[in-house]
């Protein structure tokens, strides 16, 4: 059973910054890229910035300078920075993982989600 742990949401002002982690745990032999993804109230799921298994990333353009997205492979944990935050990155974050598990199957898992307020 593969599963990913999301912390790091909260309530901050314009302009605070905030960290995401997204832990993955379970029978595993290797993750392939991982992303993060946001759905904010009556909005359809976006992706917000995805980190492949060769280190190259790629950002939502309106989060771009602002968010950067690392991961730790030792540690099997993606991370989301979130600096300069506005309202309108307010939203349920959720991370994504592109997991090869021990039978050698490929399978997208997702987070929980979590919250992330961001007042003006």
């Amino acid at each position: 059973q593969v599963q990913l742990e999301e912390s790091g949401g909260g309530s901050v002002q314009t302009g605070g910054s905030l960290r995401l982690s997204c832990l993955v745990t379970g029978s595993i032999l290797s993750i392939n890229h991982m992303g993060w993804y946001r759905q904010a109230p009556g909005k359809q799921r976006e992706w917000v910035a995805v980190l492949d298994g060769g280190g190259s990333k790629k950002y939502l353009g309106s989060v771009e300078g602002r968010f950067t997205i690392s991961r730790d492979n030792a540690k099997n944990t993606a991370y989301l920075q979130m600096n300069s935050l506005k309202p309108e990155d307010t939203a349920v974050y959720y991370c994504k993982a592109n997991v090869v598990g021990i039978t050698g199957r490929v399978v997208d898992y997702w987070g929980q989600g979590t919250q992330v307020s961001v007042s003006s």
